[in-house]
């Protein structure tokens, strides 16, 4: 045991990270450890989608957890979950660096392969890859993080509303446009790519 007191028995049942924020509002650095655990791989994955660089990714991180470690004592949970704060966040921090580059948007991790994967069928990936890419680029901003929020972080609609700061009938128009982008863009071949219509 690393002297670490235990969790309070009165942890907000709507917010799963609500011990985590309790953690550290009372100064327990293993409150940031247990964010950084849970929700690491999925901020880094979204960073490095938006910024193209894993690079980018790791300080857009760095500085998400800081930000989490400085406002904990102040979140007031109800309003909304602490991961859906951390992700918007992140976005901020990607779009902060998206504006500070201006060099377009590479989408580097979209259509990751496997190396199990035959060589036709990677070839194949990467054809898509590269067609998803394009198509995204060619979206407005919050269409595009309207779409790699739910579709590609898996995240809700009502939690990826909160992250981008708009109510769910604006989101769900948002998805709506860049779906119809995308099509357009891409012939008619959502489904192929995971993009649910």
């Amino acid at each position: 045991m690393d002297g670490c007191p235990a969790p309070s028995p009165a942890v907000d049942a709507e917010d799963p990270d609500q011990d985590a924020v309790n953690a550290i509002t009372a100064g327990d650095a293993s409150g940031c450890r247990l964010l950084v655990q849970r929700h690491l791989a999925r901020l880094h994955a979204l960073a490095t989608r938006l910024t193209g660089s894993s690079a980018d990714a790791d300080e857009v991180c760095q500085d998400v957890f800081l930000r989490a470690w400085q406002q904990a004592p102040r979140w007031r949970s109800g309003q909304a979950r602490f991961a859906t704060w951390l992700h918007q966040v992140a976005l901020n921090l990607c779009r902060d660096r998206l504006r500070g580059r201006r060099e377009g948007l590479p989408l580097d991790s979209i259509g990751e392969r496997t190396d199990e994967d035959s060589p036709e069928r990677q070839q194949q990936r990467r054809e898509q890859a590269d067609g998803l890419r394009a198509a995204l680029a060619q979206l407005p901003e919050r269409q595009r993080e309207a779409l790699l929020l739910c579709h590609f972080q898996g995240i809700s609609n009502a939690e990826a509303a909160a992250a981008l700061e708009v109510g769910v009938d604006a989101l769900e128009s948002l998805l709506a446009r860049a779906r119809r982008g995308l099509r357009a863009h891409l012939g008619g071949k959502l489904e192929s790519i995971g993009v649910a219509t």
